[in-house]
Formats: C-alpha cells, sequence, structure tokens
C-alpha cells in the first residue's frame, strides 16, 4: 500500500496533467453520439467489444445509485445517465469535471448527474451508499490496496463493482511491448499495466463475479496500424471467437472486463 503523500503526489501530477488535457477539448469531442448511446443500450453477453460487455454486465440499474469512478470528461457519464440511474460522477480533475458538467448539459435526456471532485482512495460518500461501482481504465492509475478498501466501503451490501482494465500476463509480450516507442498522448506517467496477480490482490474481499479477457497481440497491433484500423470491428470478431474456442490464450490478451460483488 502506497503512502498517502506518494498518493497525494500522483494526484497533484494528474490534475495538472488533466488541466492541459481539458485545455486542448473542442467541441466536437463533448456532442453526443446517438448511434454510439444506442450501441451500449443493451449489448449481448457474447459480444466480442470489451466496452460493449461491461455495459452488459451493468445491465437494468434503473433508479440504482451508479458511481462513474474516475469519471474523466463524462464520456462514460452520458451513457449511464441514459439508463435512468442516479448517477454520481467522481474524478480528481475538476478541469475534467467541467468538460462532463458540459457534454452532459447538451443532453435533454437526461437527469445531471452529482459531480464530484474527490480522490478515488478517499471516497466522498458516506458508507453503504452506492449500489454499482463502475470504473473503465481506472484501476492501473490507483494505489489498488486503498482503493479496493474504499470500493467496498462505499458499496451497499450486495452491491456490485465492474471494471475494464488493461492486463498484462505474458512477460514475453510485456518485453516486446516496451521496445516498441509508440506512446499514447493521453498516458500518464504514473499509470502501469496491470497482470491477474493484481486483479486477485484487488479483489480480495468481495465475491468474483462474471469476468472475460479481450484483445489478444492483433489487436493492439491493428490499432496503431493506420491501414488495419478500418478491419478493427472485424478484428475484433475475430478476437472474441478465438478467446471463446481456445480459453487457454486469455493469458495473452491485453484487457479484462470483471464484476466483484460485496458480500450480503
Amino acid at each position: 500500500m502506497a503512502d498517502l503523500s506518494a498518493i497525494r503526489e500522483w494526484e497533484q501530477a494528474e490534475i495538472a496533467r488533466s488541466r492541459v488535457e481539458a485545455g486542448q477539448a473542442s467541441a466536437a469531442r463533448l456532442a453526443t453520439d446517438e448511434a454510439g448511446i444506442q450501441r451500449y443500450a443493451r449489448p449481448p453477453a457474447d459480444t466480442p467489444f470489451p466496452l460493449e460487455y461491461a455495459y452488459h454486465l451493468l445491465g437494468d440499474v434503473t433508479r440504482l445509485t451508479v458511481l462513474d469512478y474516475g469519471c474523466g470528461d463524462g464520456e462514460n457519464t452520458v451513457l449511464l445517465a441514459r439508463r435512468n440511474a442516479r448517477i454520481v460522477a467522481l474524478d480528481v480533475s475538476e478541469a475534467l469535471l467541467d468538460l462532463a458538467r458540459s457534454r452532459l448539459a447538451r443532453d435533454a435526456k437526461i437527469r445531471l448527474p452529482l459531480f464530484l471532485a474527490g480522490s478515488a482512495h478517499e471516497i466522498p460518500l458516506p458508507a453503504s451508499s452506492v449500489d454499482v461501482v463502475f470504473g473503465i481504465a481506472i484501476l492501473h492509475h490507483l494505489d489498488l490496496d486503498r482503493s479496493a478498501a474504499e470500493i467496498r466501503r462505499v458499496l451497499k451490501p450486495g452491491g456490485r463493482a465492474i471494471f475494464q482494465e488493461p492486463v498484462r500476463d505474458s512477460r514475453t509480450l510485456k518485453i516486446i511491448r516496451g521496445l516498441i516507442p509508440y506512446r499514447a498522448a493521453d498516458v500518464s506517467d504514473f499509470e502501469r499495466q496491470l497482470t491477474s496477480i493484481d486483479i486477485d490482490r484487488f479483489s480480495r474481499g468481495f465475491r468474483r463475479g462474471r469476468d472475460r479477457a479481450f484483445s489478444l497481440p492483433f489487436i493492439n497491433l491493428a490499432q496503431v496500424m493506420p491501414w488495419s484500423r478500418r478491419h478493427l470491428d472485424r478484428l475484433y470478431k475475430l478476437d472474441g471467437a478465438i478467446l471463446a474456442r481456445a480459453p487457454i490464450l486469455r493469458r495473452y490478451a491485453g484487457i479484462r472486463v470483471f464484476e466483484l460483488i460485496k458480500s450480503a
């Protein structure tokens, strides 16, 4: 478990980085994509797309309290709010929360969430006040022990936590990835790839729910090659078919979507 001074240093660096990111946002980035909203409304259990599967696990959350854990600029917040849930949108960056507010204010079909600027390590909510915690690519930024304890604290008995996270179990692939100079512009200096061991440690104290692996190495390669990006949907379908038929290959997959349940 990291000490609080190290966590504060990380959070201040994230706030500064996010301020720059928010300053570069365009109005088009915040526009509501109706087709995208419909895509994630009722995805099937066998979808080959990891984010769709996360929303499949979410299911019907009508009138439930859902914590958008690390909401950023609200890209997922608007999808959650369209499900008629009571949304609490938490992020450490006030600048990104301003973007999220602007994004959701444009959508007349939703009730505005409660936006909270605060730490994922010290969630500013009462104990047992949340039905579902929903986090997309957030845990690999955090101290796992502190964040797991906070999520257990705010969840109601029987409440669920759903996460989509990057995972790197293969040492060989980790070494190869380190040799590739490509680095996305929005990658933080403080983030890292998780392993299955990390996820197991984070999950202690919860009951494990559904869990799937996605994104074999050819998906990552296709995402950085301009000529192959237009084929990504077909490649994801191939990825899903391979992992369904050969689950032993999941250790080479780069994304995990999993569900945790707080004991009643």
